[in-house]
């Protein structure tokens, strides 16, 4: 049988990749705050993660894997989990037993997804054509700008402030269970479990506050 057969090791598996994104999600986010407080430092940090081999070569392939791991571990569940129910749906008041974020994880998960393939479409791919399609000499002072630009638009800030919204809704439920399901289980767990609430509502709400800021700035100039 494989590491990944049985149902505890499918949602431990879930659990770590998850605390794992929840871990770049809270890097990224630092960065992106300085775009807001200070240019430079957004654009020196920006150069040396987009130019430093390790971040480029290991982290961000294992980064990739993981947002893939995740997504697909969480469909996997999904169907087991909707296969496995006995439960009479016509009669089964779900809201009354769990909140709406629970019952939905699928669901934000797979818009949280998509998003990040608006994501990729914005910054990854342009990176990739700039530096080894295009071969364009490096800029270092080039990623301010490039990310101002891309919130621009209305429509594209709307985009992420939904999504950032469904992050909200999906981190709210599963950081904090993703303890639990690695078996953390002590007199620290109600702390964490509080830690992960703060942590799903604040993030979520930097992020909407980055792309805001620069959608409303602009149009003051």
């Amino acid at each position: 049988m494989g590491i990944l057969s049985s149902s505890i090791a499918r949602k431990v598996a879930m659990a770590l990749s998850g605390l794992f994104l929840v871990f770049f999600l809270g890097q990224h986010f630092v960065i992106n705050l300085t775009s807001v407080i200070a240019s430079d430092t957004f654009n020196s940090w920006s150069h040396f993660m987009g130019t430093n081999g390790l971040v480029q070569g290991i982290l961000q392939p294992v980064l990739i894997f993981g947002v893939i791991f995740h997504f697909v571990m969480g469909l996997v569940l999904e169907i087991r989990n909707r296969n496995a129910r006995a439960i009479n749906y016509k009669s089964y008041n779900g809201s009354a037993n769990s909140s709406w974020a629970s019952r939905n994880m699928i669901i934000s998960g797979l818009v949280i997804l998509a998003f990040l393939g608006l994501h990729f479409y914005d910054f990854w791919v342009p990176e990739i054509m700039y530096k080894y399609i295009e071969s364009n000499p490096e800029d270092a002072t080039r990623y301010f700008p490039e990310v101002v630009h891309k919130f621009e638009s209305p429509v594209r800030t709307g985009l992420y402030v939904i999504a950032f919204v469904l992050l909200m809704l999906h981190l709210w439920h599963g950081f904090a269970s993703s303890f639990q399901s690695v078996g953390f289980n002590n007199k620290y767990s109600k702390a964490l479990t509080g830690f992960a609430k703060v942590y799903a509502i604040v993030i979520p709400l930097g992020f909407i506050f980055i792309a805001v800021y620069h959608h409303f700035n602009q149009l003051h100039h």
